[in-house]
């Protein structure tokens, strides 16, 4: 259950790759309790596939948050694969998401408190915008509580 208390941050985070794998954008947004906003939209620099470019925009978030004072934090992101990693138990024998879990566990140890919490995408629409933003992608409005029909 997230900590909702007004000493607690609140951090989004979103990655995208293009293609798939392809170029990764990161997005981010960070908000303090006392409102303030912190949002970044950059490339990380590297190639990689979804699932890398949730852990770099996971990484940045806890980056951003910790640089600008973050101490308790609550960071919602949606890729699931990227916060059971991160979080525990599960892992993953592939090296290059291997060190990207690391480098976001190293991150945790340098907060008070972090509780890491999946959210819908229709709940991270800013980090989305920034991520696809950082790519050059146009922003793309998420429907709220609908979901795209699968294919047979």
């Amino acid at each position: 259950m997230p900590i909702e208390n007004t000493d607690y941050w609140q951090a989004w985070f979103d990655g995208a790759a293009l293609p798939n794998p392809g170029k990764i954008g990161v997005g981010v947004l960070v908000v303090s309790p006392a409102g303030e906003r912190f949002e970044k939209s950059a490339l990380a620099g590297c190639s990689g596939c979804s699932n890398e470019a949730e852990l770099h925009a996971l990484c940045s978030a806890l980056e951003l948050a910790h640089s600008a004072g973050a101490k308790r934090l609550v960071v919602r992101g949606d890729s699931d694969i990227a916060l059971r990693y991160v979080a525990g138990p599960d892992s993953t024998g592939i090296v290059r998401l291997t060190a990207l879990v690391a480098r976001a566990r190293d991150w945790l140890k340098r907060f008070d408190d972090v509780q890491l919490i999946w959210v819908p995408r229709h709940r991270n629409a800013d980090a989305d915008r920034f991520s696809r933003q950082a790519l050059g992608l146009p922003h793309k409005p998420a429907l709220a509580g609908k979901r795209k029909p699968r294919r047979r």
